[in-house]
């Protein structure tokens, strides 16, 4: 005889709408408890692909589907199975259709998938040449698109997306494939007023600086937008004469130019810092950072830190600078005698 779990389980799939709707409701608080997303977990091979159909309904249904999922992904395994089952490519399907009503909710799911490595591969579309990163591309244009930032934009998560994704390195070779223009599209985010997209951003170039040793001209070739990203989180307060900045991209010396708005929270800083050391390790990276007079920006900066791990990432890139390159003296590199 079934259980009344199997029963519930089994109402997901009726026929009938106010019984479907009732049964996903009934799930998707099962899942808000950690005893009801281990007892519904004995069910996965039901639940999961019933979940996943339900996607494709209506508001009233879809919402708490994939709120249920959402809840059931935190479980690694459980995750695991649903990439299996190919709900990425699920999600991705119902995100994009143009009546879709519960895209913070899927891009939230996406989210969790892509924890996994598995996840990763199925979102980058690794084994499908012909279509091989056009759910990454879709997803990119999303979040770069103009957002209304007076309200909340349910694309702000794909940041998070774009970190996982770039921590696997098939992941970090197609945000930096020139031909694609990704990290390009991505980097015009930093300045966003929504600290979940510059976190996303931040943590995304990052990890694409992991690359430099293979990636440097690709990169650079995105300078006008890399290095303001890379040194206004970690300029400090001053603002730079004309002179100054003569020497500088366009919008890094605008930027510096004005009075602007300090970035609060330290982790951007020593990301920041993190990834200017990853570029100038590279003797070709060093002489671009040097160029447009990175040193004496971090100088600058360096003098307005007060948090001591910011303060360390700060000494760390000027050991590498104390051996600078171009025509500035090595008594412009970072002291660190603070």
């Amino acid at each position: 005889m079934a259980t009344e779990l199997e029963e519930l389980v089994g109402f997901l799939s009726s026929p009938s709408p106010p019984v479907k709707k009732a049964a996903v409701e009934i799930v998707r608080d099962l899942t808000g408890s950690e005893d009801g997303s281990l007892s519904l977990s004995k069910y996965a091979s039901t639940v999961l692909p019933s979940l996943s159909q339900l996607l494709k309904e209506k508001k009233e249904v879809s919402e708490p589907a994939a709120e249920a999922l959402i809840n059931l992904s935190l479980n690694s395994n459980l995750a695991a199975k649903m990439v299996e089952l190919g709900m990425i490519e699920t999600a991705m399907d119902v995100l994009y259709k143009p009546d879709s009503s519960i895209t913070r909710l899927l891009v939230m799911l996406l989210v969790n998938l892509t924890q996994l490595d598995s996840g990763i591969v199925s979102l980058l579309q690794i084994e499908g040449e012909k279509m091989q990163g056009l759910f990454v591309t879709k997803l990119v244009r999303s979040f770069c698109r103009s957002s209304d930032e007076t309200r909340d934009d349910p694309f702000d998560h794909v940041g998070s997306i774009l970190v996982n994704v770039s921590k696997k390195e098939a992941g970090r070779k197609m945000l930096l494939d020139s031909k694609r223009g990704l990290l390009k599209q991505i980097l015009r985010q930093f300045d966003s007023t929504s600290p979940l997209r510059k976190k996303g951003v931040s943590g995304t170039l990052r990890n694409c600086c992991f690359e430099a040793e293979n990636q440097l001209q690709n990169l650079l070739l995105i300078s006008e937008f890399l290095w303001p990203a890379l040194l206004l989180p970690v300029a400090g307060k001053k603002i730079y004469s004309e002179q100054e900045t003569s020497k500088m991209p366009l919008e890094l010396g605008s930027a510096l130019s004005i009075e602007r708005e300090p970035w609060d929270d330290p982790e951007f800083r020593v990301e920041a810092l993190e990834s200017i050391y990853l570029i100038i390790v590279q003797e070709a990276g060093l002489r671009a950072f040097w160029s447009v007079n990175g040193p004496r920006i971090l100088q600058d900066g360096y003098e307005d830190e007060e948090d001591p791990k910011v303060m360390e990432a700060y000494e760390r890139v000027g050991s590498l600078l104390v051996h600078g390159s171009g025509t500035e003296e090595p008594s412009s590199s970072i002291e660190t005698s603070k």
